[in-house]
């Protein structure tokens, strides 16, 4: 199996939060474990807002932020082309996401159309979700998630 993880899903393999035991589990069980590049920045800005509001303790903050460096090699980090920022600006607009969640859409579907087959794609923002199931991708989770920022 491949799957795809979008920076809401990431950051659940470093923090606990709904949904980490289900991604883990996703990623235990795939042959590849994709993202795109932006999904770095994004966790790490992720980690320091919890870290600066206090919903992270220094120990846990630095232990996430460790794990994260040292697992991001192994992950399938999918470049940030031209074309790929072309078609984020096509869905963006066409599925009214924000910059970065139409940039995670594009790398998916990039990496399901040079893979050939279906990839699980595990997202827990709400808008994000929609325009993947509109694409007609396997998720996690199933249903609607009740997170995220739309």
């Amino acid at each position: 199996m491949i799957c795809y993880l979008d920076t809401s899903a990431l950051i659940k393999l470093y923090i606990y939060e709904e949904g980490s035991p289900e991604v883990k589990e996703l990623v235990t069980n795939s042959l590849l474990v994709a993202t795109s590049k932006i999904a770095y920045a994004e966790a790490r800005a992720a980690l320091a807002r919890g870290h600066r509001e206090k919903a992270l303790e220094d120990e846990i903050y630095a232990q996430a932020v460790e794990a994260l460096k040292d697992d991001w090699r192994n992950y399938f980090a999918i470049e940030v082309s031209d074309t790929l920022i072309k078609l984020a600006g096509e869905l963006a607009e066409l599925h009214q996401l924000r910059g970065f969640d139409a940039v995670h859409l594009a790398a998916a579907l990039i990496l399901k159309q040079q893979v050939k087959e279906n990839i699980t794609v595990a997202c827990w923002d709400k808008r994000l979700w929609q325009a993947l199931n509109a694409n007609n991708f396997a998720l996690l989770p199933e249903k609607l998630p009740g997170g995220g920022m739309n």
